[in-house]
C-alpha cells in the first residue's frame, strides 16, 4: 500500500473509531464524512440537546494536500495529530493548519 492510501485508511479508521464513542442513547450523534476523491475527511456532531438546542458542528477536519496530512480543525481533547504520530505517521508529514504559519515552526509538526 502506498503512503497516500495508507494515510487515507488511517484517517478514516481514527475518525470512525471516534464516531463510535458516543452512546447509542446519546441524542447527539457523530457522523463521518469521507471525500476520498478530494481527500477531505470530517467528523461532524449533530442532534438536539434538551430537545430545544440544535447541535451541529465539525469536530475534526483533516485534508491530504500534496502528500501531507493537514489538520484543518480539531475541537477534541485527544488531538488527532498525536494519534496519527502514535500510529506511525512522522510528525513532519502532519501540518497543524489551525495554527498560523509563523507559529507552526515552534511545533514538532510540518510548517506547510
Amino acid at each position: 500500500m502506498d503512503k497516500l492510501e495508507s494515510y487515507r485508511q488511517l484517517i478514516q479508521e481514527l475518525l470512525t473509531a471516534r464516531a463510535k464513542l458516543r452512546s447509542p442513547n446519546d441524542p447527539i450523534k457523530s457522523q463521518t464524512i469521507f471525500d476520498r476523491d478530494g481527500d477531505h475527511y470530517q467528523l461532524v456532531n449533530l442532534g438536539w440537546k434538551n430537545n430545544n438546542t440544535r447541535i451541529y458542528g465539525c469536530a475534526i477536519h483533516v485534508d491530504i494536500i500534496d502528500g501531507k496530512i493537514w489538520v484543518q480543525h480539531d475541537g477534541t481533547e485527544d488531538a488527532i495529530a498525536d494519534q496519527l504520530v502514535e500510529k506511525g505517521v512522522p510528525a513532519p508529514e502532519i501540518v497543524l493548519a489551525y495554527h498560523p504559519p509563523n507559529v507552526r515552526q515552534y511545533t514538532e509538526f510540518a510548517i506547510g
